[in-house]
Parts: structure tokens; C-alpha cells; sequence
């Protein structure tokens, strides 16, 4: 992996970067119901590509010129220990008797989690310096927008574009009620090219803030800006379309961490976005926002809300049977066994208390990384971007517990991606500081009004 930035003019190589877009790209634009053929189990092109991303990884860590970084990380501890916990709950399970269908089930949670871990490590040490992250992360923001062009034409022309988007090699995946047009309150509930409409709506609660950041960060810069508000539209519409309870929450959440760090005039014209954008809504979906309002205003007696109560005593009584390593990844599925939407509950009953505790930490982890790279940097859109990070992790905290969120790959993908980008900003701006503080005075001086990465390409004998 080629880390360096190329001269002007210069072909720049394939990096970390570039495999990771790579996984972004198939994961979002190619519908979550095709998978491979051929293949003992059903995996999709995303998850192939995952694991793809953890051998690259592996080898990179054998040599010392494909530029990935070495050396410790907060992300890459935690990673490492949630893998320790999956794998100690995996092994519990496999020693036990558990039938040929679940335990077939276990086998490819773990080839799953496998790509996830790929996934982290990649984007930790193989998406190097800010540019690159900024890369990777545009690419979800533009695959997010291009999605949710999928979820317009579903919800506004009840015409839907996945029906039409099969590709050889590829067959459906053999679950049943993988439909992307749903019903509610005699709305249509969208998916886009996603498996559910609340993994969609979630998703697009952790992508808008990014839509945002770019075209803040633009704006400030003096770049083309336009078209990330456009990007910061759809997102938003898709969000809408999806009819989820859980994506409201989820930006509830994302705007109380970010108005916390924002100045006070970006809060105000945020809100007058907000305002302008939901009375285009109004004009353009009637009755799309009486439905978000009953959502909340009834939900004492949504049958929703009511059903994901209901079996707390049931799943109690699961856990009590195997409470510290659970009954299996993977083996309490549904058509077989009563469903969990509580991904706390879930995970209790097939990891127990070690899988919960691992699943937490993991995320705050990425948290508390997140706003510590924020505390090293000066630079304003610096501190937006890792304050975002951090807002968007918050997401699958909340989200955990109002549907099985681990079940569905687009949105555990996107969490595991942004915990892998706290750890690539922490390193990069340590990196920076490092460079800085040794360079000699002269130099710094020298390059005074650069960019701190320019400055460290630069190196202490230039100038």
C-alpha cells in the first residue's frame, strides 16, 4: 500500500484507501439481497472484500514498504480484544451440542466478524494521512447520496430500481422478507438497495452529519460546496422516506453531540436548514411528517413498540442459561426461535455478558478516540470532522437498542469503518504533532500558512 502523496502530475498508487472505497462501493450500490455464487455460504461481494482487506492487512504488517502503520493504537487494542471476547463465545458455543442449522449459522457470523476486523484494522492503519480518510469517507457520503436517489424513486414514483439491478454471478439470498418496500400508516417504508427500512434509516442518520462536515469544510476553503448540500439533501430525504423511528432517534442524538461543539451561528443556520428542508418534505410527501409525529405521539400504544417489550421476561430467561458466553453467535435466528428487536437482548442471549461488554467497548472506544484526536488538533474542520466521528458512534448505542442491529451488514459495516477512522485521525494527527515538534524552528517558520500534513510531507530539510 503506497502511502505517499504523489508530485503534481504524478499517478498516485492503489492504497488502503483505495480497497476500502473498493468494500464501501459494493456494499451500498449492490442490493444486500445478492450474494455470491458458489460459495458454501451466502456472503456478498462486501463481505469477500472484507476479508480481502484483513489478508492485505496481515501481509502489510510483514513488510516495511507497503506503508501500512505499525505500532499501538487505542482502536487496534480494543479491536483486538472484542475478537478475543467473539472468539471465547464462538468456542464456548462450539463445545457445547448445537444443531447442524445453528451451528452453520455460528460459522458464518464468524466469517463475518472476520471481515469487520479486517474492515477496522484497514481503515486504522492503512488509510493514512487526512487526505486519504477525507477520501474514504466522501465515498460513503456520495454512495450514501446515490442510495437514497434509489429510496426517492421506491417512495415518491413506486418504482424500484433493485428489481432490475442483477448481476452474473450473483443469485438471492435464500432469507425470506428481504423486501425493500415496506408499509406504515399506509405510507410506504423504504430500503433503497439495504436490507431493512430501519437499517437504512440508521444509516442514513450516521452518513447526513458527513454530507455536512464536507460542505462546511468546502465552504471554508474556498472549494465547490454545492454539491455536498446536494449530497446532504438526498441523505437527508432517504432518512424520511425510510419511515424510521429509530433514524430520528439516532439524529437526535447526532445533533445534541454536535450543538454541543458548534458554534452558535452554525446552530442557528443548521436549524434553518432544518426548517427549510422539512417544509419541502411537506410539500413534496403529505403526510410523511403527521406520520413521524404520531410515531412518538402514540408510541404508549404502537404495537412496535409494544411487541419489542413484550418479550423482555422470555429473553431473561435465555440468558439465565448461559449468561457469560451465551448460547452462540449467530444460532437465536428467526422462523426459528422468537425475535429480539433489541440488539442488547440479542447479543445477551448468544454472547452473553462478555459479547454485550466487548460490543459496548468497542464503540465507546471509538468515542473517547475520536474526541481525544479532537483535542490535538487546532484546525476547525479538523475537530468537526473527529466530533462527528464521534456523534455518528453514538448512533449504534441508541440504535442497538430499538432493533437487531448487528444483523443487518450496511449499518454494523458503516460503525466498524468509523471506529477504524478515530484510530487513522488519532494516528495522523500524532504523526503531525511529531513532525512538528521536531522539525527545527526555521523550517516551521518556512513553511508558515501550509497545512499541517504539507508541512510533514515536506519534511525538516525542505524549505
Amino acid at each position: 500500500m503506497r502511502i505517499h502523496s504523489p508530485l503534481p502530475g504524478s499517478r498516485r498508487h492503489a492504497d488502503g484507501a483505495t480497497l476500502v472505497c473498493l468494500f464501501v462501493l459494493s456494499l451500498l450500490l449492490i442490493p444486500a439481497r445478492l450474494v455470491l455464487r458458489g460459495l458454501p455460504m451466502s456472503l456478498a461481494l462486501a463481505d469477500v472484500l472484507a476479508l480481502l482487506l484483513l489478508l492485505v492487512w496481515l501481509l502489510a504488517q510483514f513488510t516495511t514498504t507497503l506503508g501500512a502503520a505499525k505500532g499501538a493504537n487505542p482502536v487496534r487494542t480494543a479491536i483486538f480484544a472484542y475478537g478475543m471476547a467473539f472468539l471465547t463465545c464462538y468456542g464456548f458455543a462450539s463445545l457445547g451440542y448445537l444443531p447442524s442449522d445453528e451451528l452453520n449459522l455460528a460459522d458464518h457470523s464468524l466469517v463475518l466478524f472476520a471481515g469487520y476486523i479486517g474492515l477496522v484494522l484497514m481503515m486504522c492503519d492503512g488509510v493514512r494521512g487526512r487526505d486519504r480518510l477525507d477520501f474514504v469517507l466522501k465515498t460513503v457520503v456520495v454512495a450514501g447520496a446515490i442510495v437514497s436517489v434509489v429510496a426517492t424513486c421506491q417512495y415518491l414514483l413506486e418504482f424500484d430500481p433493485t428489481t432490475y439491478m442483477s448481476l452474473p454471478g450473483f443469485r438471492h439470498t435464500s432469507v425470506e422478507g428481504t423486501e425493500t418496500v415496506m408499509s406504515r400508516a399506509d405510507l410506504r417504508r423504504v430500503a433503497a438497495t439495504l436490507g431493512h427500512p430501519i437499517e437504512f434509516g440508521v444509516f442514513c442518520s450516521m452518513v447526513l452529519p458527513f454530507a455536512a462536515h464536507f460542505a462546511l469544510q468546502a465552504r471554508d476553503r474556498g472549494e465547490p460546496w454545492r454539491r455536498w448540500w446536494l449530497c446532504a439533501a438526498l441523505i437527508a430525504a432517504g432518512l424520511m422516506f425510510s419511515v424510521s423511528r429509530s433514524a430520528v432517534l439516532g439524529m437526535v442524538v447526532v445533533g445534541v453531540v454536535l450543538f454541543t461543539g458548534w458554534p452558535l451561528k452554525r446552530c442557528l443556520v443548521s436549524l434553518g436548514a432544518l426548517a427549510v428542508f422539512l417544509g419541502v418534505m411537506k410539500a413534496a410527501a403529505p403526510g410523511l411528517l403527521g406520520t413521524f409525529y404520531n410515531l412518538f405521539a402514540n408510541a404508549g400504544s404502537d404495537d412496535s413498540i409494544l411487541y419489542r417489550t413484550h418479550d423482555y421476561p422470555f429473553a431473561l430467561s435465555e440468558v439465565a442459561k448461559h449468561p457469560v458466553f451465551g448460547r452462540g453467535i449467530g444460532t437465536w435466528y428467526p422462523y426459528k426461535h422468537q425475535v429480539f428487536d433489541n440488539q442488547y437482548l440479542l447479543s445477551l442471549v448468544e454472547t452473553g455478558v462478555v459479547g454485550v461488554v466487548g460490543f459496548v467497548g468497542v464503540i465507546v472506544c471509538g468515542v473517547i478516540v475520536a474526541l481525544r484526536a479532537r483535542r490535538l488538533s487546532g484546525d476547525p474542520n479538523v475537530r468537526n470532522l473527529a466530533l462527528t466521528i464521534a456523534a455518528c458512534l453514538l448512533v449504534p448505542l441508541v440504535g442497538a437498542a430499538t432493533f437487531d442491529l448487528l444483523s443487518y451488514p450496511g449499518v454494523t459495516s458503516l460503525m466498524f469503518l468509523l471506529i477504524g477512522a478515530a484510530g487513522a485521525l488519532l494516528r495522523t494527527l500524532k504523526a503531525e504533532n511529531a513532525a512538528r515538534a521536531s522539525a527545527p524552528p526555521t523550517t516551521v517558520a518556512g513553511h508558515a500558512g501550509l497545512r499541517p500534513e504539507a508541512v510533514a510531507q515536506a519534511g525538516p530539510g525542505a524549505g
